[in-house]
């Protein structure tokens, strides 16, 4: 049944996904999206995975891949972490990676970047990493990251396509349009590299005020609502001609 659902959606909101080329002279950065233990490992917490999932995996793997090759060539990362205080819910969510919690942690695979000198962290209160990098000041952090290292090509990552990293790349591209991101040019979203959770219409109907929410067809529907803001959709991203994912 979701295999035909899939099928029908792709076929009224087709997705083309590109290969994208990042030129030898542009200055790249990476945003990494709440790949926190409380969505991506087993048993961690009320959004993880129950069993090991083959989309959150693949996700895991492609951004180690990137972080390894953003911090031996020195280049800006930038890594959001969804970090909730307790009593202070995301409706219709449940509790879910409350701060000072291992859940609000990085994954196990990613831990090694909290100490790379060209990484950022930015824990975040709130689905949008935009909105979570404003200061009480008024002054906006991932802003100011992408001015003073003068980025151009933003490649964006994470968990979870429909809701976190779609809301940052909306807001991203919104705040572009308006010349506040100079220099930035291009958002490109690595589809291999992004993931959500699954949590099926059979367990929903037992539960009260969770949704719905089939992974595949989620997921498919966040790259594509993205696409529609803007944003170019990548199944592969080649550096400087050299290198591929």
């Amino acid at each position: 049944m979701v295999l035909q659902t899939l099928n029908m959606l792709k076929n009224e909101i087709p997705l083309e996904e590109e290969s994208f080329v990042i030129p030898e002279d542009a200055k790249a950065g990476l945003v990494l999206v709440d790949i926190n233990n409380g969505f991506c490992t087993v048993g961690a917490g009320n959004l993880a995975p129950t069993e090991p999932n083959r989309q959150i995996c693949q996700m895991i793997e492609e951004s180690k891949k990137l972080a390894e090759l953003f911090c031996d060539n020195k280049w800006p990362v930038l890594a959001f972490l969804d970090s909730h205080h307790p009593g202070k819910l995301e409706h219709p969510y449940p509790p879910h990676c409350i701060a000072g919690t291992d859940e609000s942690n990085l994954v196990p695979a990613l831990r090694w970047i909290e100490t790379k000198p060209n990484v950022t962290i930015r824990r975040k209160d709130c689905y949008d990493g935009f909105i979570g990098s404003i200061q009480e000041d008024g002054s906006n952090i991932f802003v100011d990251w992408v001015k003073s290292n003068k980025i151009q090509v933003l490649l964006v990552i994470g968990m979870c396509t429909d809701i976190c990293v779609l809301d940052f790349v909306c807001s991203t591209l919104s705040a572009k349009n308006r010349g506040f991101l100079e220099p930035l040019e291009d958002v490109v979203v690595y589809s291999p590299g992004c993931a959500t959770f699954d949590f099926p219409v059979s367990l929903a109907r037992n539960t009260i005020d969770h949704l719905p929410h089939p992974q595949v067809l989620m997921h498919h529907v966040g790259l594509y609502m993205a696409k529609e803001r803007g944003a170019k959709i990548a199944r592969e991203v080649s550096f400087n001609t050299s290198k591929n994912l």
